[in-house]
């Protein structure tokens, strides 16, 4: 997707404030089942369409207004992941505004991710939006 000048301009900016996570580093912290929240911050109809593996959700809309009900610990690691890296650097520096110390974006979303052939899933029927399998 074409973003605008002054939106590109605004993630650049946002982006110096955020550190990333490339993909491989992402999956090999699933394997190693570290324990962290690995959350897609997309549109509800883009999850349902296909995530990572191994991933919850929580979409960029209303991440500000869950995220202390759903990951209540302030210092519990978090990868935010969106489309192409852009969300996903929105609503980390929200959330760090907010007080989470130990947060992360994945460098280009979940393209990178499919660019790479990484586990996708699809959530089963009926399932519940926010589910973290890596945090124990």
């Amino acid at each position: 997707m074409k973003h605008t000048e002054a939106f590109e301009k605004l993630v650049a900016d946002i982006k110096s404030q955020v550190r990333e996570i490339s993909p491989k580093e992402v999956l090999e912290k699933l394997d190693r089942n570290d324990k962290f929240h690995f959350v897609d911050v997309r549109e509800d109809h883009e999850w349902l369409e296909g995530h990572a593996k191994g991933a919850s959700h929580i979409s960029r809309g209303i991440i500000e207004r869950d995220i202390e009900k759903l990951i209540p610990e302030y210092d519990a690691p978090i990868v935010l992941y969106c489309g192409g890296g852009y969300r996903s650097a929105l609503a980390a520096v929200n959330i760090q505004k907010m007080g989470y110390t130990n947060v992360l974006s994945m460098a280009g979303g979940i393209r990178e991710w499919r660019e790479q052939s990484l586990p996708e899933q699809k959530p089963p029927e009926g399932a519940a939006a926010y589910v973290s399998p890596h945090v124990k």
